[in-house]
């Protein structure tokens, strides 16, 4: 097992998700996790950190929600995922702050991050959001840190956040019984190019725990089709693995991260090329998907008329439809189980998986059959710490009460 400690078993579940995909928190396979990653909170220029959908976050109403409560209470997606922890205790809450869109794209963790005040305010406010709403920590996204300083920079941040944490920690327990401990954790990338930036090793001390993002290694920005998850090289066809993660995880553990803190991160979803007489091959286009162009749910896999296929060497997996000549590299059920096994071959910390709405709900979930491979979700050899329901200084009325209706 992970350390002695147990593996861990952690996927996101987005806050968007609940209008097109459908996909609530009632959903949630909640017995089978230990950490839900709540996806994404944003921040301001001077480090406050937001939430990004009032509606989704804290407003709508779902079944059972009273019109007629008196006072100031939560309810959305937040209020839904507070009673699943009562009834789960095993299951973590963490707010995942950033994602590729802020901090990629519009690049909001560059400044705050880079400024003791920033700093500061920001993990402040990553308190405030902890009590007010009931997360149990904190998972930083920032996709990604473009050079060393940055990279320190990040350190620097976490380490403030993880201070901020402590402090809050040792206040609730000098006014009960218990102390709770605050997770804290990153996404961290595959790509030599981007973990070049990160002192692995000392962001390793100061985390519970790196997601580590084994995906995406191919896409629509290549040239070629290729794998997007696989575990290793392919030296038949090399520009079928342009990454792997074998190699991945062996740099992460000689810079000093411990292996059972590497949680491997597994896709949910596959990656499509069009026009394309195979694995390794040029391709025109990407086709369509399930949301946006090139990238269908795993429940949606093999679209109809595609076969299944296993690459040995790869340690990888796709489909393939000899009359479309569509190729997608996904994990099918079987891949994913065989990378539990790496999981417990390299004695890493648990599998990590985007996002919840991509599995399916039946006896093919790959979340249900990995947990299970892994050592079953009755807690037998998951990691086992309870998770946090006594928040006496939240805003709102019932959170504080510990949802009594519920």
């Amino acid at each position: 097992m992970g350390g002695g400690e147990g593996y861990r078993s952690v996927a996101y579940f987005v806050n968007w998700g609940i209008y097109g995909r459908k996909y609530f928190p009632q959903t949630i396979p909640a017995d089978k996790l230990t950490h839900v990653l709540y996806a994404f909170g944003d921040n301001r220029e001077d480090g406050e950190v937001v939430m990004t959908d009032p509606w989704s976050d804290v407003q709508i109403h779902y079944e059972g929600d009273s019109w007629n409560d008196q006072g100031n209470n939560l309810y959305g997606n937040l209020k839904q995922l507070n009673v699943l922890k009562k009834k789960n205790r095993n299951m973590k809450v963490l707010l995942s702050i950033g994602g590729w869109t802020y901090t990629n794209v519009q690049k909001h963790f560059d400044g705050p991050a880079s400024t003791p005040q920033g700093r500061k305010k920001f993990a402040n406010t990553c308190v405030q959001h902890i009590k007010n709403l009931g997360f149990d920590g904190i998972d930083l996204d920032w996709e990604y840190p473009q050079n060393p300083e940055q990279g320190q920079h990040l350190l620097l941040l976490l380490q403030e956040i993880r201070s901020a944490m402590d402090a809050y920690a040792d206040k609730l327990a000098s006014e009960s019984d218990s102390r709770p401990h605050f997770v804290l954790s990153i996404a961290a990338p595959a790509g030599e190019q981007n973990y070049k930036n990160l002192p692995l090793g000392a962001l390793a001390r100061v985390l519970d725990f790196i997601n580590l993002m084994c995906y995406d290694f191919t896409g629509s920005w290549e040239t070629n089709s290729g794998h997007q998850a696989n575990l290793y090289h392919s030296a038949s066809c090399p520009t079928c693995t342009p990454f792997n993660i074998n190699s991945v995880i062996d740099v992460y553990i000689s810079q000093g991260v411990p292996s059972d803190k590497i949680v491997m991160g597994m896709p949910l979803y596959g990656r499509s090329f069009a026009n394309t007489t195979g694995i390794g091959k040029p391709f025109q286009g990407v086709g369509e998907g399930s949301w946006e162009q090139g990238v269908w749910d795993f429940k949606a896999l093999p679209q109809p008329g595609a076969q299944e296929h296993l690459d040995e060497e790869a340690g990888a997996s796709y489909s393939y439809d000899n009359n479309t000549k569509s190729f997608v590299t996904y994990d099918t059920l079987p891949m994913a189980l065989r990378k539990a096994h790496y999981i417990k071959q390299k004695h890493l910390g648990g599998a990590m998986w985007w996002e919840l709405s991509g599995d399916r709900q039946d006896n093919g979930s790959i979340i249900t059959n990995v947990v299970k491979e892994l050592g079953g979700y009755d807690c037998g050899k998951l990691e086992r710490s309870q998770n946090c329901i006594h928040y006496p200084d939240s805003q709102y009325d019932n959170m504080r009460a510990g949802f009594p209706n519920n």
